[in-house]
């Protein structure tokens, strides 16, 4: 299966049709049919409904889409941080994270990289911690920022100099609105919308003095921005991290931290035995700098 093959089914996925995804090629379209059926005779399948006017995947070429992906995106990053001057420290820096007060420290970071040696570039994935171990796993990403804990066996990792809160997210006019904290009693007979992440489930368990999923949970979510539009709508409290949506001015949504306080303490974490890239090298010597003089000036 060779690389120019998936791309070239990439598109046909992408433009829901042959011969548009042939002019987006700059190919011709017999070409791009044969390449196609040869594609589908190697992995022994159907990858196409080979509709009237449009081209959708089966179940096996939405599976092969996503790894298709994946694979393109990974030899994409690798050949980028080979075609760099050497005499110029440049190539890119793949970092994930979720929605986090570290990602301020990790601005702060790349700024000051970044006026070193401009020619980097950083792309950013958000996703939960889920996603990104599997990112980091699969080598589409350099560093995750997760927050604790963290999987000592599989991951190098520093700690970062920030704590995220704990806390519900809720309107204004709710009827825990006007507590100065929210304890776990307060929460059995609430509908809640938490997150999927796995081990947000342990610490929150751990607050509750329960299993998490034996409460009342209405929703779950990924990132919050789109909870918070649910908690809006009065579906449900969101339990979550505070300084991420905001609250003032004519947000109808307030945030109260939880009662014993419950902090995430956060990582940047990497694959053992990981082959950096001079980009990420130098982003993660910058990292260790920048940690070394906030504490000293803490």
């Amino acid at each position: 299966m060779e690389i120019r093959i998936l791309r070239y089914f990439i598109a046909v996925a992408n433009q829901q049709s042959i011969s548009a995804a042939a002019k987006y090629l700059h190919i011709s379209q017999p070409t791009l049919s044969r390449q196609l059926s040869d594609l589908e005779a190697e992995l022994g399948t159907s990858l196409f409904i080979r509709g009237n006017r449009k081209i959708t995947l089966t179940e096996e070429g939405v599976f092969l889409l996503i790894k298709a992906k994946e694979i393109v995106g990974l030899v994409d990053k690798t050949e980028a941080n080979f075609n760099q001057l050497e005499e110029i420290i440049s190539g890119e820096i793949y970092i994930g994270g979720g929605e986090t007060e570290a990602m301020h420290f990790i601005a702060e970071t790349l700024k000051d990289l970044l006026k070193d040696h401009p020619a980097i570039q950083f792309h950013l994935y958000s996703g939960n911690a889920d996603d990104i171990m599997d990112k980091l796993d699969s080598g589409l990403l350099d560093f995750g920022i997760v927050i604790e804990p963290t999987d000592k066996q599989k991951y190098e990792y520093i700690q970062l100099p920030a704590k995220d809160v704990w806390g519900v997210l809720m309107r204004k006019d709710s009827s825990l609105a006007n507590k100065p904290s929210i304890q776990p009693a307060d929460l059995l007979d609430k509908p809640l919308i938490i997150s999927r992440q796995t081990t947000v489930d342990n610490e929150l368990s751990g607050w509750f003095g329960q299993n998490v999923k034996d409460l009342n949970i209405t929703g779950t979510y990924n990132l919050l921005y789109n909870a918070a539009r649910m908690v809006e709508k009065n579906l449900g409290y969101a339990l979550c991290l505070d300084k991420l949506i905001n609250t003032s001015g004519d947000s109808k949504l307030c945030f109260k931290p939880l009662n014993p306080k419950l902090q995430a303490g956060l990582n940047i974490i990497w694959k053992k035995h990981q082959v950096f890239s001079n980009a990420a090298s130098k982003f993660l010597d910058q990292i260790r700098y920048n940690i070394e003089k906030y504490n000293q000036n803490s």
